[in-house]
């Protein structure tokens, strides 16, 4: 199979990059991939493919741009050029702009593949109902939440032109199911980037760091969690150190530089700035703890997998689809109230005055992390987009009988 892969991808910014990196190691180690087709966005440095293990041919084709209105024709370009067997979008909402009409265009590429009956399937991230537009940054405008609403339900219903639509959590495949009456919506887990051997859960000397990553500014706030740090300080006397990993959502420009001038008063605060893909195992195997100061939640969470791989403890919101993980998925976290400081120090300080519990957590978070390994997603895929061309096959047989 001529696979494409309509995606960000390292070192882009673009969000989902990473994800695509991770699936992309794993697609090209499977026997039934003869080419991977990378459709990706057009970034100044060159494309991370430094992969170690052999595997199939891999083309690249930088063919879009983060908030171009040429998306839709520059790509379809690209899909006609090198004319893959199937293709796999990795999606969410904002993928292709935050533009409204930016993002909409790049949206309708679904239905330009079922239009030239190529198969494919859209890995959807995230779904607008289960989106708290202010908190997640879009608006806080009553109207536009509405506007909002109308324009996110007009496009999902372009995304479900796709052959498949495959999403990472149960919940979505029944909200979409309930309210689109669609039949071609499937799960398919998130996955685990990397699985490392299980780890002996040992910290580095030192003082203990307390770790957030992603972007933040808009639903993910780091305030809360570097006040309820220097709390637990006052409390226990512990040495603990806040590590913030990552930069700001492109939404939010200043953002952390803003925090770290608020709260250069408080002591042993390190910022990271954009990790690389070689420095996250060091940034989550030196960690004690794993915090998501969350206010509202947008999707399946990558960086928990990211943390049960690396067997780790977590402090998370007890809201939304993080909730719904732990539920699902095995994981297990000491939990919060998202908008309460005391109540975020009391959850971490649960783990950091517990050795014991820590560990417990840990282990947890390490088995459930190795359940849904991204090789065994990659496959799901293949079986998926296999399922899809028999079925095009035999419909295509029963109108030349």
């Amino acid at each position: 199979m001529k696979l494409a892969i309509v995606t960000a991808y390292p070192p882009s910014k673009v969000t989902l990059n990473e994800y695509a990196y991770h699936l992309v190691k794993q697609f090209r180690q499977k026997e039934d991939v003869t080419e991977l087709i990378l459709l990706t966005d057009r970034t100044e440095g060159k494309k991370d493919l430094e992969f170690t293990e052999d595997g199939c041919k891999i083309t690249v084709k930088e063919c879009w741009s983060f908030n171009s209105y040429k998306n839709l024709f520059s790509v379809t370009k690209a899909i006609n050029h090198t004319q893959p067997d199937a293709v796999l979008f990795n999606l969410q909402f904002m993928k292709f702009g935050d533009k409204k009409i930016a993002a909409a265009l790049g949206l309708m590429l679904p239905l330009v593949c079922k239009l030239k009956k190529i198969p494919n399937i859209v890995l959807l991230h995230n779904i607008l109902e289960e989106v708290d537009l202010g908190s997640a940054g879009f608006t806080s405008n009553k109207l536009m939440q509405k506007i909002y609403g109308f324009i996110g339900t007009s496009l999902t219903k372009l995304i479900l032109k796709a052959d498949v639509v495959a999403v990472t959590m149960q919940k979505y495949v029944e909200i979409l199911e309930l309210k689109y009456l669609k039949t071609n919506v499937k799960l398919i887990p998130h996955g685990t980037f990397e699985i490392p051997e299980e780890p002996d859960y040992t910290l580095p000397s030192g003082p203990l760091k307390i770790m957030t990553f992603g972007k933040f500014g808009t639903y993910k706030k780091v305030e809360g969690m570097i006040e309820a740090v220097a709390l637990v300080r006052e409390r226990t006397n512990l040495e603990l150190e806040v590590v913030i990993a990552g930069t700001d959502n492109p939404n939010v420009p200043g953002y952390l530089a803003k925090v770290q001038e608020d709260y250069k008063h408080i002591p042993d605060v390190r910022y990271t700035g954009y990790v690389e893909e070689d420095e996250v195992p060091t940034l989550f195997n030196e960690s004690a703890v794993v915090v998501f100061p969350y206010t509202s939640t947008t999707g399946s969470s990558g960086v928990l997998h990211q943390a049960g791989s690396y067997g780790k403890a977590v402090v998370m919101p007890d809201l939304g689809d993080l909730a719904l993980l732990i539920q699902d998925e095995g994981y297990r976290g000491e939990f919060f109230e998202p908008t309460s400081v005391e109540s975020l120090a009391n959850a971490i300080e649960a783990i950091v005055i517990n050795e014991r519990y820590r560990l417990e957590l840990a282990r947890t978070n390490y088995k459930a992390a190795t359940a849904h390994p991204m090789s065994q997603i990659a496959d799901m895929y293949l079986e998926e987009f296999q399922n899809i061309i028999e079925r095009k096959s035999n419909r295509s047989a029963v109108f030349t009988a």
